[in-house]
């Protein structure tokens, strides 16, 4: 098991990632967390490991440095800026190919609130590296344009009582051109902090990242 902390060089700025590689780990899922969180987030920290559990590496980063985040607290200029962080996911993933526990690993992203968006951005950037996306009370829309040029299937994970991002998650599952699922949890609110819902997103993204891997080593499967 491989886990350390480390710091990837993202342009001009090293943001903090804490990543975690299972013995048998044959692929990686990199995490991009909402706005106003971070890599500590607690959700996102509960699904990777059942993840690693799964035989999943995982890698949860930062998306801002500790400055932007300062100043993001008085002024959110940086939490919806989906290009920038699109932007800096696709630095990420470019860096695994290169670190020595992941090279050669498919990625898959897994993106929550605003990070969904930023994750579709990333994916519709590196086709030929991203196998899978899944969204957790994700705000696809946010994504814009790069929907329609997202070639790894999505999974859209929305609690039954997020009325409105329900909606939206539904008129940009329309705009997707890939296979792509909505699925969701009755009774979960935007934080799926309901007894057992958690659970829930952490089942679903884990066979989905598995149907993945399955169809990528079955030539003719529609992956």
């Amino acid at each position: 098991m491989i886990s350390q902390s480390v710091l990837v060089p993202v342009g001009d700025e090293v943001l903090a990632a804490d990543v975690e590689v299972p013995v048998s780990a044959r692929s990686v899922v990199l995490f991009a967390h909402g706005s106003g969180s971070s890599r500590r987030s607690p959700r996102n920290r509960m699904v990777a490991g059942h993840l690693r559990v799964a035989g999943l590496a995982t890698v949860l980063m930062d998306l801002l440095t500790e400055r932007e985040e300062r100043e993001d607290e008085w002024s959110p200029e940086y939490r919806f800026d989906i290009p920038l962080l699109g932007d800096r996911l696709v630095a990420v993933i470019d860096w695994l190919e290169d670190h020595p526990g992941t090279r050669g690993f498919p990625v898959a992203l897994f993106g929550a609130s605003t990070g969904a968006a930023a994750a579709l951005v990333a994916a519709a950037q590196r086709p030929d590296r991203v196998i899978a996306v899944v969204s957790r009370g994700g705000r696809p829309d946010l994504a814009g344009e790069a929907l329609e040029r997202v070639r790894a299937p999505v999974l859209l994970v929305v609690g039954g009582r997020d009325r409105e991002v329900l909606r939206l998650n539904e008129e940009a599952a329309r705009r997707l051109r890939v296979p792509h699922m909505l699925r969701v949890v009755p009774g979960a609110t935007h934080l799926f902090e309901e007894p057992g819902a958690l659970e829930q997103v952490a089942a679903a993204a884990g066979a989905w990242c598995e149907q993945r891997l399955t169809a990528l080593a079955t030539p003719g499967t529609d992956a």
